[in-house]
């Protein structure tokens, strides 16, 4: 994860929250008062977002100091603790809701891809995302996948070719579009088509096309066109498949199988943050308060 990118967007996403100042925190702690905040997961879950923690924290306050409890990838149960930090009370509270709704969202995406890794359980076929992320989060929701055991399909539309049904319309054909493309375009980049019919697929074999995308096909479609496909053509499932439908797709050769839901709509783990109030050695405190809204 590019960390000079994620400090930008932890600064843009901090000045959307808090503007001109936080009138709460500074009126009643002002700037010198400090204190100490400890992060508790209440889902089991997959945790992610430790980066997000150390600079969110230490980005609105530089003497704060962070000591993470888990790493990116561990599963995490019910009531652990995640990561303790201390610093001014006015930057902790400034700082809490933006980093928790972040590592809340990561942590459940990370989360639904080892769902879906388990659900498939093969050693042949990965699991991978699309571009169905949140504005502005796709760098972060991307990482969360690769937390969860999950793989990254391209960032956008920069990165490599995907020829979908709509550029096969304007195009006339399969062939059109992949020699429009060919023609221009440098060799390090790759040349993906989207295909629903036996027919098409042939013709993108033609067109000898870096991978094809089986789109809205049933396993037993896949199945039954797959052994057309030559050795070196990447092969990926793509549309409607669900958690539950998941495991239909096991054996039916493909390299990839992309899932919207990754990071479309997937619930984002609870996390709370609470005051410790007086440290008693590594591990014992006594709690005062929880997070606020």
């Amino acid at each position: 994860m590019n960390l000079i990118k994620l400090r930008l967007l932890l600064e843009q996403f901090f000045i959307e929250d808090i503007g001109e100042r936080d009138v709460t925190s500074e009126l009643i702690f002002g700037n010198n008062s400090r204190g100490s905040l400890v992060l508790i997961a209440k889902d089991e879950g997959i945790f992610c977002g430790e980066q997000i923690i150390n600079i969110g924290f230490k980005l609105m306050d530089e003497s704060s100091q962070v000591i993470m409890k888990v790493k990116d990838g561990e599963k995490v149960g019910k009531g652990q603790e995640l990561a303790f930090i201390t610093g001014k009370v006015s930057s902790l509270l400034k700082a809490e809701r933006v980093v928790l709704n972040l590592v809340q969202r990561m942590s459940g995406i990370a989360t639904k891809t080892a769902e879906a890794v388990r659900a498939l359980d093969s050693i042949n076929t990965r699991i991978c995302d699309t571009r169905k992320t949140t504005p502005g989060l796709r760098m972060l929701e991307k990482y969360a996948v690769r937390c969860g055991g999950g793989f990254n399909h391209r960032y956008g539309l920069y990165d490599a070719v995907m020829i979908k049904d709509n550029h096969i319309s304007f195009a006339g054909s399969i062939r059109n579009a992949v020699e429009a493309v060919r023609s221009n375009l440098g060799h390090m980049v790759k040349v993906e088509v989207e295909i629903e019919s036996k027919d098409q697929l042939l013709e993108a074999i033609e067109a000898k096309v870096d991978c094809i995308m089986f789109d809205n096909r049933t396993p037993e479609q896949i199945e039954e066109w797959i052994d057309y496909v030559p050795e070196g053509i990447v092969t990926e499932a793509s549309g409607g498949i669900t958690l539950n439908t998941l495991n239909s797709y096991r054996n039916c050769g493909v390299d990839y199988i992309s899932l919207g839901f990754l990071t479309h709509s997937v619930k984002s783990m609870d996390i709370s943050a609470k005051v410790k109030a007086e440290m008693k050695g590594d591990a014992h405190y006594e709690f005062i308060g929880g997070a606020r809204s």
